[in-house]
């Protein structure tokens, strides 16, 4: 997948008029007025959504409406791995045991 492109089928249009309607509820002209408040990706800030994201912001903006919270916040929001942790994951349970092992760590299986 390349950098910047969404991970699933877009968002319908019943979704997108829906989060529309609700954005302009919160006080919002567009998606990019939106985006610092609401934590938009540029991407997002143009228009372009897929259906979960859709529907964890469209979800997030009711609940909001309903007990007066932060909708951005109740948005959960994947985790970006840095290029280590990435390499890191990679690595077996045993390999890296073994190398902190050979760097003086103690290491104890859980």
């Amino acid at each position: 997948m390349a950098f910047g492109q969404p991970s699933g089928p877009p968002a319908s249009r019943s979704q997108m008029a829906e989060l529309v309607t609700l954005l302009e509820q919160a006080g919002h002209v567009d998606f990019r007025d939106a985006r610092g408040p609401m934590g938009f990706t540029q991407r997002q800030a143009n228009g372009k959504f897929t259906r979960d994201e859709a529907d964890a912001f469209i979800a997030a903006l009711q609940a909001a409406e309903v007990d007066g919270s932060d909708p951005a916040s109740e948005v959960e929001r994947p985790v970006r791995l840095s290029a280590e942790e990435q390499a890191l994951r990679r690595i077996s349970d045993e390999q890296l045991a073994a190398e902190l092992q050979r760097r003086g760590w103690i290491v104890v299986e859980p």
